[in-house]
């Protein structure tokens, strides 16, 4: 999921330099949202998978 966020943020670099605003804009938006949504999982995955099963 971070590789996704990485990618849609080259994707809007390039879209940047290129002139498309608008593209650039909703890449980043949905590259924004794609690397919070890993964040949460990423705690969620950091605080139950320390916990022990007995």
């Amino acid at each position: 999921m971070l590789g996704l966020s990485i990618t849609l943020l080259i994707i809007a670099l390039v879209a940047a330099l290129l002139g498309f605003t608008g593209i650039a804009g909703a890449a980043v938006g949905v590259a924004k949202i794609v690397f919070f949504v890993f964040l949460v999982l990423f705690v969620l995955s950091l605080i139950f998978g320390r916990r022990k099963v007995v």
